[in-house]
């Protein structure tokens, strides 16, 4: 049986081999996670006594990791008996401390397999998804869009399916739940100045910086998840839904936005540093790029607000006007 220390070792001994671009980097990370849950699942000296399956969801969800990332997963289980409930109750917190060990930080935000709110009987799990559409909050909104970017590392698929499912068709029958969902998303911080110019953070440790999570990749991840989620499709990542969305045949101005996103990916690789915290490794300090890596960010800033524009303007009237 590895232990979490020598997974750790091994993650950072070969992480070089695969930062070449975003799609390698994922596999790194997803075969780390693997390597972390069969360890986990050892150490708890059981088979698990029912069907399951471990997601994971964020920017692991979306295929979309950078070098350094935290914690963002969920257990959905089968059986509703005591048994089950604490043996993946255990298996949660074992998880979430191996990744820890092996250098995915703790979520802040507490989206983990630890979390009972993230670790439930499938039953339970419907409930709780059909609650947060019908409760509507700011907080059940958030915790939808966190699921819905949830994808299977281990486990039976069906069972995460199955809740999506439910969201879809909720979705259809409530038309208006899409409008609730755009609220949600459409306040994005302003990136771009009225002359043109980058808007960096003024003061502070990250001074002369951009957050490129929040400035840059948010506004694409929010805008194309509610297209997704408006055509009721199942894939997780930005560029793959970008992809479902242009085979429908009415979208097809948004293979311009591929392009963009592929790049900010391969940007992101490239630019920042590999040796911040979490929350340091999302700045992006602009006087530092290049003329033409700064005329390309400010490229992929301006189009994410057009991209933004676009999907609003679709959810408000069901239009489909050009991007």
């Amino acid at each position: 049986m590895s232990s979490y220390e020598s997974i750790k070792l091994w993650k950072e001994t070969h992480v070089e081999e695969y930062i070449s671009n975003s799609e390698s980097l994922n596999e790194f990370h997803d075969e780390i996670m693997m390597k972390v849950f069969k360890t986990a699942s050892a150490r708890m000296n059981i088979e698990p006594p029912c069907a399951f399956v471990w997601f994971i969801t964020g920017s692991g969800g979306r295929f979309e990791q950078g070098l350094i990332s935290d914690q963002d997963h969920g257990i959905i289980f089968q059986d509703d008996s005591p048994e089950a409930g604490n043996y993946f109750s255990e298996l949660g917190k074992e998880l979430s401390m191996g990744l820890q060990i092996v250098g995915y930080p703790l979520c802040d935000g507490k989206v983990m397999s630890s979390n009972p709110l993230w670790c439930q009987t499938a039953v339970s799990w419907n409930k709780q998804v059909v609650n947060w559409m019908e409760e509507s909050s700011w907080v059940s909104i958030r915790n939808l869009q966190i699921f819905y970017d949830a994808r299977k590392l281990v486990g039976k698929h069906e069972l995460l399916f199955d809740l999506k499912n439910i969201i879809h068709e909720y979705s259809r029958s409530h038309p208006q739940f899409l409008g609730r969902l755009l609220e949600n998303v459409k306040h994005v911080k302003k990136t771009i100045g009225p002359l043109g110019q980058i808007i960096v953070e003024e003061k502070g440790i990250h001074a002369g910086a951009i957050d490129l999570k929040y400035s840059a990749f948010i506004p694409y991840v929010n805008a194309v998840r509610l297209l997704a989620w408006k055509e009721g499709i199942t894939e997780t990542s930005t560029i793959g839904r970008l992809k479902e969305l242009n085979k429908l045949g009415k979208y097809e101005e948004l293979s311009h936005y591929q392009e963009n996103y592929s790049q900010l990916l391969q940007f992101r690789l490239e630019h920042l540093s590999s040796t911040a915290s979490y929350d340091d490794s999302h700045y992006l300090y602009v006087k530092k790029l290049t003329k033409d890596n700064q005329k390309l960010i400010k490229k992929i800033l301006k189009d994410g607000k057009k991209l933004q524009q676009y999907v609003q303007r679709m959810i408000e009237k069901g239009g489909n006007h050009g991007v």
